[in-house]
């Protein structure tokens, strides 16, 4: 039968791709082949129609457990009949499995590269006529790929210690001229043809958000945009917590990492496949040989390490050809997790590439081009800008950055000449002035001021235009020449930020008490706070001390209208501090001060790096409205102020945080006590700024 007839009567298509029937053809003529074709381009076909005419078995090697149970089980719906041989089995099914492929059951069997050389394995293979090995995700064979799989490496020593060696083929969706040619050498191709049908995929719209408040983000693009979708984290832990609030706030949503359990993991799986759940959060341990076909949208929540891991995961979107998005929410704080990341390993080398591959990845997020221009010519192919990407679409002014490209290109070129090449953030501190060496250098400090995600910017845009190489460390091109002598203009989209100077700092304000009488007072709680073994806050919060300042209690009465001072606490520490006071002379009347506003409150808060009560933040607040004479504000105003701002929410009388709330930093603990059970909110850094905000906005 010919490829075409088994094509409509196991596929049900009428025509082939571009590419298949070329890779078909060679195969079943005996040729070695390498297929790089774009995710939904019909990979699998390419090496399951040759199972079908060569006589003897095909083996698969595949890399992961689940997309071979899904090509197994959608070829067994189509009358092909196939099997799987790897972990997953019980010893009762591997045996049935292997004495089926010894009768001749099966024309296509995948198995994991790890179990090539397992006993066996070995035996099975020499009972067998091995006509075909499918390679596939075979980016995974080389080191300058995303997907590094040592037990890839086996390949080729398998092939050769089979009686005949057999036709070898692999193929990749994504792998740039290098890992290609480190695929054919690797593999050991003989001859092979070498297909590359192209990277692009039209139907996918491309955007990069800078954003800020991700989670906000979501919860709106997801309103707006229904079907089924993945999002993708680059931790477990922010997969748990972006589940766990996507499933608070009522939507369709499972979870999948590789810390999870195997049951949860394909139970998270196979809810998403078949529709009992809208979207899954995963990390990067999910989604190689997903073949879902209504894949409407890829969130990246965080950026990925690397463009050919974004660009695999942001393929699985639209297989079917239908207008899909792939969003990425990029933050400036993603590139640390993925450095974090790629540091993990011991080996410098690899640690050096993955760095070099995350630069182009940072570009890919801070150029203003076209995004889909930009990922083709990573892979080696060129296009005009493609008008359906965010870049494309963005209606902000072209700006003129002549000026400014100059002083960055004559800083390089200066640096280049000393025989230094430095990474953008040292790069930037000379530019800055903010740098301990190059003082001398004329270009140092030449852009003071100006802020240094503007400088960014201008260097990723002098990169896309091929002025500047920037393989983790920056030099010039000889193409720089046209834009420092010759009078070539650049432009950029966006807006040229406004050059700050230096601002004085403004002068300390003045209590209505002595600096000295302050800081004594501070000493002695600090001295009863280690006595006790308990926080210094416990004993007196800095706005009782601030209280004790201006009002000079020196009788046991006068104490009590201190704020912050009860009788017990007057009782336990209070006597202490009336005989310190009893030795200051009162302060005179106050000098002149500055005026209260928002601004100086906003200055002078104390913001904790912990997680505190409510009642400790108006404390803290309290200690700045007390010296200047301001009304208190209280624990139970702020929690209202939250609640009409939906950081909190009141559930069967308990204050929760929502969760926005909790992206803010709000946190619930949860005490077993004598009365019974209860709840309570505790606030961090984050959370205690927005009350402060809070209280700016409402002018309370």
């Amino acid at each position: 039968m010919t490829a075409k007839k088994l094509l409509k009567q196991y596929f049900g298509y009428d025509e082939f791709r571009e590419g298949q029937l070329e890779l078909i053809d060679a195969m079943i003529s005996g040729g070695d082949v390498l297929g790089i074709m774009a995710t939904g381009a019909g990979k699998s076909l390419c090496y399951q129609i040759p199972a079908m005419i060569l006589p003897g078995v095909t083996l698969v090697i595949s890399p992961l457990i689940s997309l071979m149970r899904d090509q197994v089980q959608a070829l067994a719906a189509s009358g092909i009949p196939a099997a799987f041989l790897n972990s997953s089995l019980t010893e009762k099914q591997w045996n049935k499995a292997v004495q089926n492929a010894k009768n001749g059951m099966y024309k296509i069997i995948y198995v994991a590269p790890e179990r090539l050389f397992t006993s066996s394995m070995t035996e099975l293979v020499c009972g067998l006529d091995v006509s075909l090995i499918a390679v596939d995700e075979a980016h995974c064979i080389s080191q300058w790929g995303q997907d590094f799989r040592p037990s890839y490496l086996d390949i080729p020593k398998f092939a050769a210690g089979l009686p005949v060696r057999p036709v070898l083929a692999a193929f990749t969706a994504t792998a740039t001229p290098r890992v290609r040619e480190d695929i054919l050498r690797t593999l050991e191709l003989k001859n092979p043809l070498a297909m590359v049908t192209g990277f692009d995929r039209p139907n996918l719209y491309f955007e990069v958000r800078r954003l800020k408040d991700k989670y906000s983000s979501l919860v709106r693009y997801l309103r707006e945009n229904s079907g089924a979708g993945i999002i993708y984290c680059s931790t477990r832990k922010e997969t748990d917590s972006v589940t766990e609030m996507l499933l608070e706030d009522k939507f369709s949503a499972a979870r999948y990492h590789a810390g999870l359990s195997e049951s949860e993991r394909s139970k998270s799986q196979d809810d998403f496949l078949y529709d009992r759940v809208k979207i899954i959060v995963a990390t990067n341990a999910f989604g190689m040989g997903i073949d879902k076909s209504d894949i409407r949208f890829i969130v990246h929540y965080n950026m990925p390490q690397n463009i050919e891991s974004y660009y695999q995961e942001a393929g699985r979107a639209g297989r079917d050809g239908l207008p899909s998005d792939c969003i990425m929410f990029y933050a400036r704080k993603d590139i640390n997790t993925a450095l974090f990341l790629i540091n993990q390993s011991e080996n410098p080398d690899e640690i050096a590439r993955n760095r070099k591959l995350l630069n182009k990845m940072e570009q890919f997020c801070e150029t203003g081009d076209c995004l889909r221009r930009y990922i083709l010519d990573y892979f080696g192919e060129s296009t005009d800008d493609c008008g359906n990407c965010g870049n494309c679409n963005d209606t902000s002014e072209e700006i003129d950055i002549t000026s400014d490209a100059q002083k960055i290109l004559s800083h390089i070129t200066r640096l280049n000449n000393a025989n230094k090449r430095f990474m953008f953030t040292h790069t930037a501190d000379i530019l800055l002035g903010k740098s301990d060496d190059f003082t001398d250098l004329s270009t140092f400090g030449i852009m003071k001021g100006t802020p240094r995600s503007y400088i960014r910017k201008l260097i990723s845009r002098l990169t896309a235009l091929s002025y500047i190489c920037d393989d983790g460390y920056l030099s010039v091109t000889p193409k720089a020449k046209e834009v420092l002598y010759n009078g070539a203009a650049v432009t950029m989209r966006g807006q040229k930020p406004e050059i700050t100077t230096k601002k004085e700092k403004p002068p300390k304000v003045k209590y209505n008490f002595s600096d000295e009488l302050f800081i004594k007072l501070k000493n002695l709680r600090l001295e009863i706070a280690r006595e006790e073994k308990v926080p210094a806050f416990i004993v007196f919060s800095d706005a009782t001390l601030v209280d004790m300042c201006q009002k000079h209690p020196r009788t046991e009465e006068e104490m009590l209208t201190v704020s912050g001072v009860g009788e017990v606490k007057l009782k336990r520490y209070g006597i202490r501090f009336i005989e310190l006071l009893c030795e200051e002379t009162p302060a005179s009347a106050p000098g002149e001060t500055k005026n209260f506003t928002k601004e100086l409150f906003m200055q002078e808060i104390t913001i904790e790096n912990e997680s505190i009560q409510i009642t400790r933040v108006a404390d803290n607040f309290n200690a700045v409205f007390l010296k200047y004479g301001k009304e208190k504000i209280t624990g139970a105003k702020l929690n209202n102020l939250l609640l009409e701002a939906g950081y909190l929410i009141i559930e069967n009388g308990v204050k929760l945080p929502t969760s926005r709330g909790r992206e803010i930093g709000i946190i619930t603990i949860r005490r077993n006590t004598e009365r019974g059970n209860f709840s309570q909110c505790l606030f961090g850094a984050e959370a205690q700024r927005i009350c402060a905000e809070l209280l700016v906005i409402t002018g309370d």
